[in-house]
């Protein structure tokens, strides 16, 4: 078994419940945590057999640029779309965080994490 992790990918976006957040945007960060079988990959050195990490950003940038009221809301997509196109993955992890979240004061970011077997 092993882990693939993508750390601090970042990406702008219009997520959250406010008008204000759709027309402005913010930007996020997203770090997502893999798991997998890399016993061919390990002995074949082809990418084929490898957990592609290329592919799996695709997907974190492709959902995070889908607007969502709820940042629960993204981390179920990431997950859901890992599980269904990655037949590999026994286990995903996601956490995105919004930067400068609107909340009244200065808090750096807010962050979820939800996290899945397969």
């Amino acid at each position: 078994m092993g882990i693939i992790i993508l750390e601090n990918i970042k990406i702008y976006s219009n997520h959250g419940c406010l008008e204000e957040e759709a027309r402005i945007g913010s930007d996020y960060l997203v770090d997502l945590e893999a798991h997998a079988d890399f016993t061919n990959a390990c002995e074949s050195d082809e990418l084929v057999d490898a957990l592609d990490y290329v592919t799996l950003n695709a997907i974190v940038k492709d959902e995070v640029s889908i607007r969502s009221k709820l940042l629960e809301h993204v981390c179920k997509r990431i997950l859901d779309r890992i599980g269904q196109e990655l037949t590999n993955v026994t286990y995903a992890k996601v956490k995105l965080s919004k930067l400068n979240p609107p909340i009244g004061g200065h808090v750096e970011k807010v962050s979820i994490i939800l996290e899945k077997s397969y």
